[in-house]
């Protein structure tokens, strides 16, 4: 298998037909000024021992030269070898609430862009364990599947964005559910969801779908993300600037709070544990630790193929060209009477 690392350096052909058009207007403009030395005769007399053909040889040497070059720079490389790769650890998903009352800025620089950097944090702890990225507000839809792909879980979660599901409110209960649906193993272990969130669910009732879903073995960790005085959810126009802060229908400027009660209480019904981001604290690293204590099971064993550098040949081929070329003279060989 074959693929070029840069390929971007392939625009760099473009400048072989240029090239070709400077060396037929240099040898035309060489051709003119001759002329005008005197008389042709005389002149052809003088440049008896000048090689055309050398000349002509010599651009062509030049040119593939670069033509050689120009491949060395984008890097080929050929797929040589297969790994497998097998490792062990559990299937963890993490819910991450997109909902508006995300942005409220109790928590800096805001309560989601906080998470994230929680999460992505979380994600570079992981060694062996599969991971994968639920989205949810008023519903929920898997991001990320489970993957030991941690740089695609990090990208994923990069384009991640508050509203990112038009469907408003908060349902800590879709997440739990869609998570259950997309665990890949039907053993009744091994399985953790970490559900972060400000805990406002404003749709049903998440204690009794987490009790659902610990009777499939599956261990939910709740972190509250803001803080129990609450702050306001600020509002933004199509500019990114803000507006002002929302309101209710009276006029009054919303508050959002962190309900740790009702997250404590998901928590317990799926034998995780509640923990709280504060300032200078991660209640991921907490969880990453009690993950580290849990039993782990063989993953699905990977193959990729490791790829290997051949721009070495090719950068040698346009160096010996380079090198021919400025060892071929313009002379013609002397002849010997």
């Amino acid at each position: 298998m074959l693929r070029f690392a840069n390929p971007v350096y392939f625009h760099l052909y473009w400048l072989v037909p240029v090239l070709i058009l400077f060396f037929v207007s240099v040898f035309r403009q060489k051709k003119k000024l001759l002329k005008r030395l005197g008389d042709e005769d005389l002149v052809s007399r003088l440049t008896r021992n000048v090689s055309r053909k050398k000349q002509f040889w010599k651009v062509v040497l030049l040119l593939t030269g670069y033509c050689f070059l120009v491949l060395a720079m984008t890097d080929p490389q050929i797929g040589t070898k297969l790994e497998e790769v097998k490792r062990e650890g559990v299937d963890i998903f993490i819910a991450l609430d997109v909902s508006k009352s995300m942005l409220a800025e109790d928590v800096a620089p805001n309560r989601f862009e906080r998470a994230k950097q929680e999460v992505s944090n979380f994600v570079d702890q992981l060694r062996g364990d599969r991971v994968g990225l639920i989205l949810f507000s008023g519903l929920a839809f898997v991001q990320c599947p489970l993957t030991l792909d941690y740089s695609a879980t990090k990208l994923f979660l990069d384009e991640s964005y508050v509203g990112v599901i038009p469907q408003p409110g908060t349902s800590v209960t879709e997440a739990i559910r869609t998570a259950m649906s997309s665990f890949v193993s039907e053993e009744k272990k091994h399985k953790v969801l970490i559900v972060m969130t400000d805990g406002e669910n404003h749709e049903d009732d998440p204690v009794e779908a987490a009790k659902v879903v610990a009777e499939s073995g599956v261990i939910i960790y709740t972190v509250g993300v803001g803080s129990p005085q609450g702050a306001p959810i600020p509002e933004y126009d199509s500019r990114g600037s803000r507006v002002g802060f929302k309101k209710d229908e009276s006029g009054q400027i919303v508050t959002t709070r962190l309900d740790a009660a009702t997250l404590e209480r998901i928590a317990q019904a799926a034998n995780g544990k509640f923990y709280s981001i504060a300032a200078g604290s991660s209640g991921l690293h907490k969880i990453y630790n009690d993950i580290m204590g849990m039993e782990k099971k063989e993953l699905s064993a990977r193959e990729f193929t490791q790829f290997d550098d051949r721009f070495q040949g090719f950068l040698l081929i346009a160096l010996l060209f380079f090198i021919v070329e400025i060892l071929l003279g313009e002379r013609k060989r002397e002849v010997g009477s």
